[in-house]
């Protein structure tokens, strides 16, 4: 998706501050000025991040720049196992031995203390403490209507094309939902692996940035991102697990100023794990989304990759929009307020795909400047939109790979058909 840049001025509508004409007026959006970027962020700033995210966020900041100009002439292809690699696996390993290690000293206090109460009720303290920072394989996420093979054959035939330009294998489930995003993930001791596919933004993208969409997620499997590996995914749960459960209570009493000096040093070596794990990952995981980017560029193409991006731009218009349908769908009750409810699910997806189709092109170009401005003040891991943007700019165009004609879009949709209605009757009857 291209956008003309040139601003349409309003005619007697100058800036107050560099006297240049402002864009054309639409009262959804705010007035700028592209000249001297009068206005371009009048929301409030950013809240401030807890300590652990500011750390992050300085971290994100630091390679951001660096990795896109890297992977600008293309990237490369798997991430070698490096030293930051085989370190944070190997504190991985440690934060799970310390876990197995709590289990079997709980199991030896039991069987072995039975001469004396008090090793018993440690043990059994151990054991607690063991099974709630035990690895947790989650089933498949329950956010919406679930589609297999079967159910979505077309669907997952474009999946599994799409997996193959991206060079990795396609996906066991399909879980539709609301949200503005997709993400992928995997369940189950077996590890089955899953797409979240989000209709707020699956809905208001051409064919080939759905391509790309499914490029860029599948594209993660392909490139090892060290963050969706069960090991070091687990520890960093567990690791945020420590740091929370042993953080400082108000010393109200003698009990808790003991546990605050018995917990400071577990504490502090607990969140300085954190923090390391987090250094030696953060690079890799922001690498890991540039060149899911290059793979939504050679499934969908170039242009259908951009377009993507410049959609996510507006994530949060679309979040506004479906929270004004749901709470205008329920200030009715009764059988008028059912009517009402029935009426918003009548074409939601068609009235989202309209809005942001209606968004003008200045306005994307505001946000583009937004997210250069805040960087990685919303989002500190993924890499800020407007480097993404700029690192596939500098890459040779790539064609579309992974095509998507309209019978097959009208396909698809066919097959979807159930699980927009599901999710669009959740999405009304739901404030969000």
């Amino acid at each position: 998706m291209e956008h003309d840049l040139a601003v349409r001025p309003s005619e007697g509508q100058l800036c107050p501050a560099c006297a240049q004409p402002l864009a054309a007026a639409d009262e959804r959006f705010a007035r700028w000025c592209a000249g001297c970027d009068w206005n371009v962020d009048p929301a409030p700033p950013d809240a401030e991040p807890g300590r652990l995210a500011a750390v992050r966020r300085r971290l994100a900041r630091r390679h951001g720049e660096e990795l896109a100009a890297a992977m600008s002439g293309g990237g490369a292809g798997r991430p070698r196992r490096d030293a930051a690699a085989l370190l944070a696996l190997g504190i991985a390993l440690l934060v799970h031995g310390i876990t197995l290690l709590l289990a079997v000293a709980g199991l030896l206090l039991i069987v072995l203390g039975w001469a004396t109460v008090v090793q018993p009720v440690a043990g059994a303290v151990l054991l607690v403490v063991a099974f709630v920072l035990r690895p947790r394989m989650y089933g498949i996420p329950q956010r919406g209507p679930v589609l297999y093979r079967a159910d979505a054959p077309r669907l997952f035939e474009l999946i599994d094309e799409v997996a193959a330009v991206a060079g990795t294998a396609g996906v066991h489930a399909v879980v539709v939902d609301g949200d503005v995003n997709a993400a992928v993930t995997a369940y189950g001791w077996r590890q089955r692996r899953v797409l979240l596919l989000g209709l707020g933004l699956w809905e208001v993208l051409t064919p080939r940035e759905r391509v790309a969409l499914l490029g860029h997620e599948l594209g993660h499997f392909a490139h090892g991102d060290v963050r969706h590996g069960v090991l070091i995914r687990q520890a960093l749960r567990s690791l945020a697990l420590w740091v929370e459960t042993l953080a400082p209570s108000h010393a109200h009493t003698v009990w808790d100023t003991l546990f605050n000096v018995l917990a400071y040093l577990p504490r502090c070596a607990a969140y300085g794990l954190l923090v390391l794990l987090d250094h030696l990952t953060l690079r890799a995981t922001q690498r890991s989304e540039y060149e899911a980017d290059l793979s939504a560029a050679r499934a969908g193409s170039t242009a259908g990759a951009v377009g993507l991006m410049e959609r996510l731009l507006v994530a949060d218009s679309v979040h506004t929009l479906l929270r004004r349908e749901s709470v205008t769908a329920q200030m009715t009750g009764g059988a008028a307020g059912r009517k009402a409810r029935e009426a918003a699910e009548q074409g939601l997806w068609e009235r989202v795909a309209a809005h942001v189709s209606s968004i003008p092109a200045y306005e994307y170009e505001r946000l583009r400047r937004v997210s250069a401005r805040r960087g990685h003040g919303v989002d500190d891991t993924h890499p800020p939109t407007h480097l993404r943007l700029e690192c596939l700019a500098r890459t040779e165009p790539q064609p579309a790979q992974v095509a998507c004609p309209e019978e097959r879009s009208a396909a698809i949709a066919a097959e979807l058909a159930p699980a927009r209605t599901a999710v669009a009757r959740h999405v009304v009857s739901t404030a969000r």
